[in-house]
């Protein structure tokens, strides 16, 4: 897997197939890179958050999370705009994945225990760009607070 992430990196076109798998799994974790970041601090524990959530749902080992949290900073990084990576998430995930993409997002807002008004705006663009509906999007948070054990505290 990290010589397929770097070579999706350096443009080698080589492998269509396992690109796509791997432009997904980018797509994906640089939304939770983002997510972690907006609060300015990208900590230990944010981190560590987005390699769980991203092993628990690609599969992958704790050395592969590691080089796809890079390769997702990286692509982050290159662009200025989340477009690129919420269209890739809209056209080649089901919906029932893409709602289990924004329970990983909430996952990652709530690493610290507080979400933070930018991290609550991330949820919402994302939402309405990947097709998530807000009800849905609502039912994956109260899911992702159960799961954390922590309290409601939007009216």
């Amino acid at each position: 897997m990290l010589k397929r992430i770097k070579s999706i990196l350096a443009g080698d076109t080589s492998a269509p197939v396992e690109k796509a798998e791997d432009e997904r799994q980018i797509a994906a974790a640089a939304l939770l890179v983002e997510a972690a970041t907006l609060d300015d601090v990208f900590d230990d524990g944010e981190r560590t958050t987005i390699a769980a959530v991203l092993g628990q749902h690609f599969g992958i080992d704790a050395e592969a999370c590691n080089a796809l949290i890079e390769a997702a900073e990286a692509a982050q990084n290159d662009s200025n705009h989340l477009l690129r990576f919420t269209r890739t998430i809209k056209d080649s995930y089901s919906p029932e994945d893409r709602i289990e993409i924004i329970e990983m997002l909430w996952e990652v807002a709530y690493a610290d225990g507080v979400l933070h008004d930018y991290e609550a705006n991330l949820l919402r663009r994302v939402g309405g760009l990947i097709y998530v509906s807000d009800q849905d999007r609502g039912n994956a948070r109260k899911r992702v607070l159960t799961r954390m054990g922590l309290a409601d505290t939007v009216t």
